[in-house]
């Protein structure tokens, strides 16, 4: 059973790598496997593990094929991207409110504009202002509009060490993302639409509405809110910020300990009411009675939080630890295990893609192996203690892996909050919001008061957390089998030696500029610019891409994962070409989470940038530096530019040229067909470069002829944003690149870019995007 189950995982797994879907017939050779494998003699135990295997293996490859071709199969034709279709249905989840809109999940009921295709759920929003669209919409759950939406297929961001909104998607049925259109205006034809899951979500809405309102303006609003209907997206970005510093970032949602600790505690009265009842005792076995309730308890709890993918798994993990107690297999904890890594794989094959699913699993595993090696009664306090110590040993690897950051003040953090959160203001917030008792809603926030005491000084505390690098999957492997080695018992021979296995994850590191060369990195930010420079021993980021709203940005949703991903801890300068939102959005999150040596910038006098940084100047041509045999020169603006106020903040932007001994690259912002003539007044020759930032994402307004003749690129590169609203690249400005015999390299179309200027040879350009797979439309590019 186990090595079927780990196989099927592993295939699973091995399936969701693929950027090539294989037939989902492979799994009739599982099946053939397994009858294979039941006819093995049980004295030649080898080959019947190894044919169980090849079940598994089999059987996980060909279910979660064909599950993905069944989900692929429900998308919007490339051909309907960007159109005008007319659609009636119903909103489908919580809406989410932020200063920009309001975004909700959509179920489409039918589609009205003749030959469009449209899959069955998609994601909407209604903007606040927005030139073509319908002005935000008062929307709640369960309502039937009629609408007319503008779509294109689910797109992600494609950067290393980022977050890949398409799988996401994918496991949550969204096949299509758009907007609402302003003519002709959206229609309410139903106001209340009752059934599954629209029913659910509108008692939610209800549930939220009326918490928000007692609770006003109190900060801990947003975290009670969270617990309660598992909407996280109320709570505040400093807040989340210091329980992600601390580690207790898991207690502040609707997280599998929650549901995991309501369930026991539902499982412990009924065990404690039943035993006292002799006549029900002796009919059925109360401990049976208590795995049933706390299995109820879950999912019941699990659904009124909105039933999100991360929940359902805990729910399946719970249920198949019930059915082992109600079928008297209570068995070993591995076997267990498996069985709720199975029914979670089996159920929802994309899975193994979240990090919240290696967590749980790593976690319980660990608990299990510390706990089940141990002969002799623990007490409570030794239990609850080797379980945490457990917890803090095998995630360590397992956070490096997949966040590149450990709290170091977690253990401490969560001895206190675990309880705090999860047995008391947990039941006091589910009490206060659904039974209407407002006092114990101001009961769990105060507590929650309380708590953030503690742990703001927690977070606070100088190297609380700790940063590394992303490191290689065998060394992560190598890691854990250091942790387990530690985690032996006592008397297991030679422990030191697991430092031995745990030290490739600190001291393997990756790859990184040689002396004399660089390394320029444009990120894939969408409709806007962020480029990372590194040479030997140095690193600058010039521009930082757009903000979305007031607590997300692309500085700290891409920028500072990529950098902490390739282990770069603080950077030595920040350059932002110019004011404009799609360049400089990012810039305040880089700076505080970066600290940045010095800023150069074009920016006004007053900006709340210059007072982030020690030094602070204006970006002006002349301005000359080198690193490592690195030579950065600023070509653009002359001071003359900053006594022009009427001047556009694209003719302001700060040009550099960045030049190695063998190649050089023109980092331009967006320079438009005045600053080019400029540039070409100061002599062509220093312009000479062999990559090209393609000026302002290949708008019309830039790219003039006798500026692409006087840098003369062998290699262009542009940023900009999947079928952004702009129409850049221009089709124009495109065709100019095309009769110089150059390809333009596009982030819309490859994610992530590097090129490479060599100490003494030619540029040459890199992907650095993660592989495409299965779901993806981007193109693929030769490693």
């Amino acid at each position: 059973m186990r090595f079927f189950v780990l196989a099927f995982v592993l295939g699973t797994c091995w399936l969701q790598q693929q950027p090539v879907l294989p037939e989902a017939s492979v799994a009739w050779l599982g099946v053939a496997a397994w009858l294979a494998a039941a006819m093995v003699p049980e004295r030649a135990r080898q080959w019947r593990v190894i044919a169980y295997a090849a079940a598994g293996l089999c059987v996980g490859i060909g279910l979660a094929s064909w599950r993905a071709q069944v989900r692929l199969a429900d998308a919007l034709p490339p051909e309907w991207e960007g159109r005008d279709i007319a659609v009636v249905g119903v909103v489908a989840s919580l809406p989410q409110v932020n200063e920009r809109g309001t975004r909700f999940a959509f179920d489409v009921q039918s589609v009205e504009t003749p030959g469009a295709v449209v899959p069955q759920r998609i994601s909407l929003m209604s903007y606040v202002s927005r030139g073509d669209a319908a002005p935000s919409l008062p929307v709640v759950a369960g309502q039937r509009w009629r609408a007319t939406v503008r779509l294109k297929r689910p797109r992600g961001l494609a950067n290393r060490h980022g977050f890949d909104f398409e799988p996401w998607a994918l496991e949550r049925g969204l096949r299509a993302t758009g907007y609402l259109r302003s003519k002709p205006a959206p229609v309410l034809l139903e106001a209340r639409v009752e059934g599954w899951p629209y029913t659910l979500h509108r008692w939610r809405g209800e549930i939220r509405e009326s918490m928000a309102s007692h609770l006003g303006e109190d900060r801990f609003r947003g975290v009670l809110i969270a617990l309660a209907i598992g909407d996280q997206d109320a709570i505040a970005a400093d807040d989340w910020q210091v329980f992600w510093r601390t580690g207790v970032g898991h207690l502040m949602s609707i997280s599998g300990l929650h549901i995991t600790m309501l369930a026991g505690l539902a499982a412990a009265l009924a065990y404690f009411a039943w035993v006292r009842v002799p006549w029900l005792a002796l009919r059925w076995p109360a401990i049976k009675v208590a795995a049933l309730v706390g299995a109820l308890a879950a999912l019941a709890y699990a659904l009124l939080t909105g039933f999100a993918v991360p929940a359902q798994r805990t729910v399946l993990m719970l249920t198949a630890l019930a059915a082992c107690v109600l079928a008297d297999r209570h068995g070993s904890p591995s076997r267990v295990l498996a069985i709720a890594a199975l029914s979670v794989v089996g159920t929802d094959p994309w899975a193994v893609l979240a990090s919240g699913f290696w967590l749980s699993f790593g976690a319980v595993a660990g608990i299990f192996y510390c706990v089940s090696l141990r002969t002799g009664a623990l007490g409570k306090v030794r239990a609850a203690a080797m379980e945490q110590l457990a917890v803090t040993v095998v995630m360590a690897p397992m956070l490096l892996a997949l966040f590149q950051e450990v709290s170091l003040v977690s253990p401490l953090a969560n001895a206190i909050a675990i309880p705090l959160v999860s047995l008391v203001v947990v039941p006091l917030t589910l009490a206060g919001a659904f039974l209407g008792l407002d006092s114990l809603l101001d009961a769990a926030h105060q507590l929650m008061a309380w708590l953030m005491v503690p742990l703001e000084w927690l977070a606070e505390l100088p190297g609380g957390v700790f940063e590394s690098h992303e490191p290689a999957a065998w060394t992560v492997a190598c890691a854990l089998v250091g942790c387990a080695w530690l985690l032996a018992p006592r008397g297991f021979p030679l422990r030191p030696f697991a430092l031995v296995w745990i030290a490739p994850v600190m001291v393997i590191l990756p790859p990184h500029p040689a002396p004399g060369e660089a390394w320029i990195d444009v990120l894939d930010v969408g409709q806007g610019l962020a480029v990372v420079v590194r040479t030997a021993s140095r690193s600058l980021v010039y521009d930082t891409g757009p903000a979305w709203n007031s607590e997300s940005d692309s500085g700290n949703r891409i920028v500072v994962p990529f950098l902490r991903g390739e282990g770069l801890r603080h950077i030595d300068g920040l350059v932002v070409s110019h004011a404009d939102d799609d360049h400089s959005g990012g810039a305040q999150s880089v700076a505080a989470l970066r600290s940045p040596e010095w800023l150069l910038s074009p920016l006004a006098a007053d900006d709340p940038l210059h007072e982030m940084v020690d030094v602070s100047r204006m970006c002006r041509v002349g301005q000359r530096w080198t690193w490592d045999g690195v030579t950065f020169e600023v070509m653009h603006p002359a001071d003359s530019s900053y006594d022009e106020p009427r001047r556009k903040e694209n003719d302001r932007s700060c040009v550099v040229r960045v030049a190695s001994g063998g190649a050089s690259m023109l980092l331009t912002g967006d320079v438009e067909a005045r600053s080019e003539a400029e540039l070409l007044t100061r002599g062509t020759s220093a312009l000479r470069s062999d990559v090209l930032l393609v000026p302002h994402h290949g708008s019309r307004t830039s790219s003039t002829e006798r500026f692409l003749d006087a840098v003369a690129p062998s290699i262009a590169v542009v940023s900009l944003g999947y079928r952004n609203r702009f129409g850049h690249p221009n089709e124009a400005v495109a065709q100019r690149y095309v009769q110089r015999r150059l390809r333009l390299r596009r982030t819309d179309l490859e994610g992530a870019i590097r090129i490479v200027l060599p100490a003494g040879d030619a540029a040459r350009v890199e992907s650095i995007a993660p592989e495409p797979r299965y779901w993806s439309d981007r193109t693929r590019v030769p490693r």
